[in-house]
């Protein structure tokens, strides 16, 4: 019998993912989240299909026995944010790394088949050449960003040093329903999106030219599972992203495009740590993992709208 681990599995992507894997007929779905970040609510309706387990990721002994048997562990667990890197940055760090090291940790000693990690676009910073390909020397500028890049390196020690498996997927900017808009460290996407079905004014920081690779959810679960049961990979970094980019005020245009309203952007200063544009190279992650992204930006920006319309803030 199969069984998938997801750490982080009532957060965004982690409840998506679990749907994916119970979807895709898995047997044996286990969800591992301390609703530091996740929300049990995204489980609601899937909760009888999948063992949830209440543990931090940084605790190793509560680990260990989780991760006992299982086939493939999702590592999304983290808090993902750069502004609350910044402002906060010890939780970050000590979530983002010292739980990274325990999963693997946790993960070699359990002889788990394989770790695939949530790691991040914001590794590669703001280097001039655009698409951003996996072999660029990374230029983190936040200790977000220098938190996620620890973990593939951990990954990639781990896969050497241990005979563990890993992949690492750096995750380009990922939108759509579950995600959080209640908080100021909330993705770009969640927050424009409750702006305009509340018809108010988003606040842009910056001049709103930033371009990013904005990725729908389902593409990053997509992504997941290919990487879950790709051969020859062990080690690995691939880009998770669509292969476009698009500018934040061309994103809120298009939102009032399709939603027939004219709503002004409100601007603030820029943001410490942000990146200015973001494009993936996706070649790698067609060649070895067979990944192809089934989503256009405005066709995952129409199905989160209507999830988002269909589920008023409380």
């Amino acid at each position: 019998m199969s069984k998938y681990v997801v750490t982080g599995g009532a957060g965004f992507i982690g409840s998506a993912l679990v749907r994916g894997l119970l979807r895709k007929g898995a047997s044996k779905v286990v969800v591992i989240d301390n609703l530091l970040t996740g929300r049990a609510e995204n489980l609601d309706e899937v909760r009888s299909s999948v063992a949830y387990h209440n543990v931090d990721v940084r605790d190793y002994e509560a680990l260990a026995p989780i991760l006992r048997g299982a086939d493939v562990v999702f590592h999304e667990a983290a808090i993902p944010s750069v502004p609350r890197s910044i402002q906060d940055p010890v939780p970050s760090h000590e979530v983002n790394i010292n739980g990274t090291f325990q999963v693997l940790r946790a993960a070699a000693a359990a002889s788990v088949g394989r770790v695939v990690y949530a790691a991040s676009s914001s590794a590669y910073g703001d280097t001039e050449v655009l698409p951003k390909v996996e072999t660029m020397l990374p230029r983190p500028k936040s200790p977000y960003a220098l938190q996620k890049l620890a973990g593939e390196y951990y990954c990639s020690v781990f896969a050497g040093c241990f005979g563990l498996e890993t992949v690492a997927l750096r995750y380009f900017n990922v939108f759509g329903p579950r995600q959080d808009p209640s908080s100021p460290y909330s993705g770009v996407l969640s927050l424009f999106i409750r702006a305009i079905l509340e018809r108010r004014s988003p606040i842009i920081y910056g001049d709103g030219e930033q371009s990013r690779d904005f990725t729908y959810v389902d593409d990053v679960v997509a992504l997941n599972l290919a990487a879950a049961r790709a051969k020859d990979v062990a080690g690995c970094v691939f880009n998770g992203g669509n292969g476009g980019r698009i500018t934040l005020n061309q994103t809120w245009e298009l939102l009032q495009k399709i939603e027939g309203v004219q709503i002004p952007a409100q601007y603030g200063p820029p943001r410490p740590g942000d990146v200015r544009h973001s494009q993936a190279d996706t070649t790698a992650a067609r060649t070895g993992l067979g990944y192809t992204p089934g989503y256009t930006f405005e066709q995952g920006l129409r199905l989160a709208l209507e999830w988002f319309r269909t589920h008023p803030a409380k």
